[in-house]
C-alpha cells in the first residue's frame, strides 16, 4: 500500500504528488472530485496543488496528472494545497492508512451559513483495509474515518471537525467473501479507525510544517 512518491512542473513550481497503483481492481469509496462514489478503482492520486489554485474543473485536471502518470482504467483522485510530501502512515492488524494534513482554516461541520473559510487547509486520508468489505460496509468504513479524525483532532486540543475540504478514500480488494460491517467496533472498522487516529494525530502535531503556514 506504500505510495509512489513524484512531481511534476506546473504553473512554473515543482509540485509533489503521491500515487497507488493496484496491481487489480479494488473496491473503493471515495468523496474526492474524481472517481467519487463507490466502484472499482485501479488507481489512486494525493496531488499537492499551488494555494492560488482556482480550476473548476479539478476531475479533469486529475485525469490528466493520471494519463501522465500512466494510469490506465477507472481512478480515484484528491487534491490539498498542503505538501503530500509530509504524509503520515499507519497501521494497524493490516488495514494501512495515509494522511496528509493540513489545517490553515480548521472549522466546525456544523457552522452558520456564510461561515466559509478558504485557503490552505485539506486533511486527505486514504485507507486501505486487506479484506472485501461490501457495498455498506464501506460507506460505514468512510464514517469511521471521519469519526476517528474528529477524535485525533480534538485529543490534540483543536476544536474543530475538520476543515471544509476534507476528504477520504477507502479500499478494499474487490474479490473474496465480503465483510459486512465497517463500524468502528467492528473487526477491520476498529483497525481502520486506530491507523486513522494515530496518522491524524501524527499529521496535526507536525502542523504547521517549517515552510509555515500556520493556523489562523
Amino acid at each position: 500500500m506504500a505510495p509512489t512518491r513524484t512531481s511534476r512542473i506546473e504553473d512554473g513550481r515543482n509540485l509533489p504528488l503521491l500515487f497507488w497503483r493496484f496491481a487489480e481492481p479494488a473496491r473503493a469509496i471515495c468523496s474526492g472530485p474524481l472517481g467519487g462514489g463507490v466502484g472499482d478503482r485501479q488507481w489512486i492520486i494525493n496531488a499537492t496543488v499551488s494555494r492560488e489554485y482556482s480550476r473548476m474543473d479539478p476531475d479533469r485536471h486529475l485525469a490528466e496528472l493520471a494519463d501522465g502518470l500512466g494510469l490506465r482504467g477507472p481512478g480515484a483522485g484528491l487534491l490539498t494545497a498542503v505538501d503530500v510530501g509530509a504524509v503520515e502512515f499507519a497501521n494497524d492488524g493490516g488495514v494501512e492508512v495515509a494522511a496528509t494534513v493540513g489545517l490553515g482554516h480548521p472549522t466546525w461541520a456544523a457552522a452558520p451559513d456564510g461561515d466559509l473559510r478558504h485557503g490552505i487547509g485539506t486533511i486527505n486520508i486514504v485507507g486501505w483495509v486487506p479484506v472485501a468489505l461490501t457495498d455498506a460496509a464501506l460507506v460505514n468504513a468512510a464514517l469511521t474515518v471521519t469519526e476517528a479524525k474528529v477524535q485525533a483532532l480534538w485529543e490534540y486540543g483543536l476544536e474543530a471537525t475538520g476543515t471544509a475540504s476534507d476528504a477520504v478514500v477507502v479500499a478494499c480488494p474487490a474479490a473474496g467473501p465480503a465483510e459486512p460491517f465497517g463500524g468502528p467496533r467492528s473487526t477491520w472498522g476498529a483497525r481502520l479507525a486506530r491507523a486513522t487516529h494515530q496518522a491524524v494525530l501524527a499529521g496535526t502535531a507536525a502542523w504547521p510544517p517549517a515552510w509555515g503556514h500556520p493556523f489562523e
